[in-house]
């Protein structure tokens, strides 16, 4: 199959019963892409939006990695699993009786920073392989806690023995160990029955593709659906490099210019409005090259 160097970000709205590395790989072979990958991995389970970068865009994937997400959630209460989520095979089973008020003074608990220890099924690493790899063979490995935010939890609904959240939090939240945590609090054990992702960054759940949608789809249009790789970098402030400064810029060098005060990572552009990377400015007021499109350096 023949290589494009196609690049740009797809918003995909993942289905249920595919690793996102499945899906990344039909959005690959579709796209004929040279070079993919997504930010931040949605488990089987779960469902929703999954930004998709391409080509050039990978290299600015990495704040996106960083950002914030939200999630639609659906928690069983009285019911404990070996995954923490449905996939799971049923541990305990106990009786629930819990009042919407005792839900929600359990969800204001979980709000703030917290330590989340990586369930065993998941993909975190341990010397080499992921720990599902050690939860399959029935192995138990000390995780270390890891520290997240949890923005908000919104208690949308209590029907029977599930409740419906809404979650805002930090990048490496486990949405899973929220839904147990959850459980423990109200004491009567609970797991994870249905996750979808609704927010990454500045994206929406609304703007993504599904999968027969793209799958539907010709080239050009697949092509058309693509956002633009500086999409990923619109929180940083932005600057136009004049002709000259442009090409010495493009050559590695650091560059001067005037410009309103500012400090840090840039968003960095040519005359004709071009995106061309991202720079460096330095206390001097110099700005150093410090994330080139492959395209513009080769000019």
């Amino acid at each position: 199959m023949y290589k494009r160097q196609i690049s740009g970000v797809l918003l995909l709205d993942k289905p249920p019963g595919l690793t996102s590395s499945a899906v990344l790989l039909k959005v690959k072979r579709w796209y004929h892409a040279e070079k993919a990958g997504h930010t931040g991995t949605l488990d089987p389970l779960a469902t929703g939006l999954l930004p998709i970068c391409l080509g050039e865009a990978t290299k600015f994937s990495q704040g996106l990695l960083d950002s914030g997400k939200a999630y639609q959630a659906v928690v069983k209460l009285g019911e404990t699993t070996a995954t923490g989520d449905a996939e799971g095979e049923i541990l305990t089973i106990r009786a629930v009786d819990v009042s919407r008020d005792r839900v929600q003074q359990a969800l204001t608990s979980l709000l703030g920073n917290i330590c989340q220890i990586p369930p065993m099924y998941s993909a975190v690493k341990y010397r080499g392989r992921p720990l599902y790899a050690y939860a399959r063979e029935g192995k138990q490995v000390e995780r270390a806690p890891r520290k997240v935010r949890i923005e908000s939890l919104r208690l949308d609904n209590i029907e029977e023995q599930e409740i419906k959240i809404t979650i805002h939090c930090s990048k490496g939240t486990y949405v899973r160990v929220l839904a147990e945590d959850l459980g423990k609090l109200l004491g009567c054990g609970a797991h994870l029955k249905m996750l979808r992702r609704t927010e990454v960054g500045p994206f929406r759940l609304n703007q993504a593709l599904t999968l027969p949608q793209l799958e539907a789809m010709n080239m050009e249009q697949r092509d058309a659906s693509l956002l633009p790789v500086d999409c990923l970098v619109q929180a940083l402030p932005e600057i136009v490099l004049e002709d000259e400064n442009c090409r010495n810029f493009l050559r590695g060098n650091a560059i001067s210019q005037e410009m309103r005060p500012i400090c840090g990572i840039a968003r960095i552009y040519n005359m004709k409005q071009r995106f061309i990377g991202l720079g460096e400015i330095t206390a001097e007021g110099k700005i150093k090259p410090k994330r080139l499109l492959s395209v513009c350096k080769a000019q």
